[in-house]
């Protein structure tokens, strides 16, 4: 066969858009290329980076093809990333193209990061010595290669000793490896003490290293010392070689996290999460791809770095929401922890004090494993819990705290010791109204009151961001002065503390109250006890360790129960049960006090009466009666549009085309609860099937009879949707 009749080859290339299979690229002769390939190839008029697929390439003409402009120096995405990738797009139908985008996030990271310049000793010696030179000179004889910076910090010396050394030729010109982004964490650097209870677990979780695919539910108090537990599961898989990820839910906060693993390794993980800096993110998603990076604790996109020999998935707080993702692609990084760990044949680790129902039903069932932790570290006990009956106890006029709780604060400070206010509201109030013609502040292009953020001096919408400054008169009525706060946010409870306790030092904890770095120092001052008093929003619920503190009231505990969420109880127990459990963890005699209108609620009971197990007894047997999930599946479908008109139309119109089915129904449409966000109208279906149902193929039914959206119309869709708004 001549050259030029030699067969084209032809290969799919997944790209980063809305595609439903990979499009096909020709292969131009002498470029190497394989399933897991990133290249860059033209799209259109431009050009984006893409994944070499495994699946069949569609006959195309020849004429049309069009060949990869590049492969990069970079290891290829394995087989069980693309495996996952299928996974996650068929479950949550989302396109392909949208999942394989979510590994390509660091396009500056496909090419080998540049070496560093560098020196080495010539074997040479300078025409005249001098104290900074020989210092110098000492560190460089051991043939080592050093940067210039590098080794005059080394030696003390400034960076004109060393250039004058290379001008005379003391050195040769290295290239050097760029250095990792974290140092490698070693396994034996301090061998932990362990409870017998903590033994028994971290023994049960290391024999599941290594010996293929399972899932274990690490259920443990807050305080009983999980992390420790699933740190020794880590360092079995470090000492086989392995990748592991740790998936956390607020990593930008989680310095104490960070602490304990350098304490038991000698080194830190990666860290993965929205706020490293694009040059960071570029350098660890490419040492992950490499295999240089061991250990990567992340936020839930962290599921999608490119692991080469992932060996173990920890999910840290697994009952968090905020591992659903509810943008372009919806997905439960949980849940999806546990598919990569099926595909990859390797374990995962689900870690909480107050598992999801969703966790507590697989293990009740046998699916996954369950290691248990029932008591503190330590022998600390468990704070004392009571509820204040709100109606009995109500707070003075214009204030929010009883005056029980006030005087346990005054208690607790009085001791020296350290007293949590917890308020699931950020800003100062979250309604500002004039009392004299009624006017209420709402976002221009949301369904939702301004938040006053009186800190900050603005109003602020939480759906959209949209901010304005607080006017001094009514712009309804033009009336000055007459504009009042209704209702509590973290800053008015502060207000109302300083009121109180003047001489007391008083800190707020909230998302908004600055950037990720002054959060971290805040959190760290309360450890070092720098503060008496701490108002703090569900921040303060995830995983802290604040030794000093031994009071925690809850300012309004019902206010999670007043919506139509079917976990809305759940949720409430779980972040009321993780916030009490900041106080006393080092073994002080603690007090939990929950501020409630509904005493008798079953959440309230369970927290005080501390029977956990009742609780989820009679959660999982609701769940259970009304099929919701786990015993149900669920799906959302969210359609919105510029206008309500067009929204509640189309609605209408998916409603309509809805297949019949048996186990199957279709409820709404409905306008959704936040009626409006960012300028568009939303209505929303709710599918309800049977636990068997399979509910994407009916869903990919529907979508496939409706109409085309249109003009603004979007339609979302959200398999088993966490909220309900």
């Amino acid at each position: 066969m001549s050259e030029d009749s030699k067969p084209l080859r032809v290969v799919p290339v997944m790209v980063p858009m809305p595609a439903e299979r990979p499009y096909s690229y020709s292969v131009p002769d002498g470029m190497a290329v394989e399933p897991g390939s990133i290249v860059r190839v033209p799209l259109g008029p431009r050009e984006v980076s893409g994944i070499v697929w495994d699946t069949p390439t569609d006959k195309v003409d020849p004429k049309k093809l069009r060949p990869i402009s590049h492969v990069f120096d970079c290891p290829p995405i394995d087989e069980a990333s693309r495996r996952f990738v299928d996974w996650v797009a068929s479950w949550t139908l989302a396109a392909p193209g949208m999942v394989a985008r979510m590994y390509l996030r660091a396009p500056a990271a496909f090419d080998p990061e540049p070496p560093l310049e560098g020196i080495r000793w010539a074997g040479n010696e300078p025409d005249r010595m001098t104290s900074a030179r020989q210092r110098v000179l000492e560190l460089a004889r051991d043939g080592m290669a050093w940067t210039r910076s590098g080794v005059a910090r080394a030696a003390g010396v400034s960076t004109t000793v060393v250039n004058g050394l290379a001008e005379q030729g003391i050195f040769e010109e290295v290239k050097i490896p760029a250095p990792p982004v974290v140092a490698l964490p070693d396994p034996e650097y301090a061998t932990p003490t362990l409870s017998p209870n903590q033994r028994a677990a971290a023994d049960e979780l290391v024999q599941k290293v290594g010996a293929g695919f399972s899932t274990t539910l690490l259920d443990g108090v807050t305080g009983s010392g999980k992390t420790e537990v699933y740190l020794e599961a880590i360092a079995a898989a470090v000492r086989q070689g392995k990748q592991v990820l740790v998936l956390v839910p607020e990593i930008a906060l989680t310095a104490a996290f960070l602490d304990r693993f350098h304490d038991r390794f000698g080194a830190k993980p990666a860290e993965w999460h929205s706020d490293l800096a694009p040059r960071t993110r570029e350098r660890v998603w490419r040492q992950v791809a490499e295999g240089r990076v061991r250990v990567v604790a992340g936020a839930r996109s962290s599921l999608f770095l490119p692991f080469q020999n992932l060996g173990l998935i920890v999910v840290d707080e697994e009952h968090d929401p905020a591992y659903k993702q509810e943008d372009r692609v919806y997905y439960s990084a949980r849940d999806m922890a546990v598919v990569r760990g099926h595909l990859g044949k390797f374990p995962v680790v689900l870690a909480s004090a107050t598992p999801s129902v969703e966790t507590q039903v697989n293990a009740l069932q046998g699916r996954y494993s369950k290691v248990v932790l029932p008591t503190r570290f330590a022998s600390a006990a468990m704070p004392d819990l009571r509820a204040i009956d709100m109606r009995k106890a109500p707070p003075a006029r214009g204030g929010f705290l009883s005056p029980a709780l006030i005087e346990e604060v005054a208690k607790t400070i009085e001791r020296k010791e350290q007293a949590l206010l917890f308020l699931n509201r950020r800003g100062y109030a979250p309604l500002t109204l004039c009392r004299v013609c009624g006017h209420r502040f709402q976002c221009e292009g949301c369904s939702s009151w301004l938040v006053e953020h009186r800190f900050r001096g603005k109003l602020v919408c939480h759906q959209c961001g949209h901010n304005e400054h607080r006017p001094e008169a009514c712009p309804s009525c033009g009336t000055l002065d007459h504009l009042v706060a209704c209702g509590p946010g973290v800053e008015r409870i502060a207000e109302e503390i300083v009121q109180h306790f003047p001489d007391a030092r008083t800190i707020v904890l909230s998302s908004d109250m600055g950037g990720v770095k002054r959060l971290r120092l805040e959190f760290e001052a309360v450890a070092n006890g720098e503060a008496d008093i701490v108002v703090g929003t569900q921040l303060v619920a995830k995983g802290h360790n604040f030794p000093n503190m031994t009071l925690v009231g809850v300012v309004d505990a019902d206010i999670g129960l007043a919506n139509g969420d079917p976990r809305a109880a759940e949720r409430t127990f779980q972040l009321l049960n993780q916030v009490t459990g900041r106080a006393g963890r080092t073994g002080k005699k603690s007090l939990g006090l929950i501020q409630t209108y509904q005493p008798h609620h079953p959440v309230m009971r369970a927290l005080v009466s501390g029977q956990a197990e009742a609780f989820y007894e009679q959660e999982i047997a609701a769940r259970e009666r009304e099929h919701l999930p786990p015993f149900g599946r669920l799906a959302a479908i969210v359609v919105s549009a510029a206008t309500r008109a067009e929204a509640e139309a189309h609605a209408r119109a998916l409603r309509r085309v809805a297949p019949g089915s048996p186990d199957i129904s279709v409820l709404g449409p409905a306008e959704a609860p936040l009626a409006v966000v960012a300028g568009r109208h939303r209505f929303r279906l709710l599918v309800h099937g049977e636990r068997k149902s399979d509910i994407q193929s009916y869903l990919r039914a529907l979508l496939a009879a409706a109409p085309k959206e249109r003009g603004s119309i979007r339609v979302q869709v959200d398999v088993d949707p966490q909220s309900f708004l």
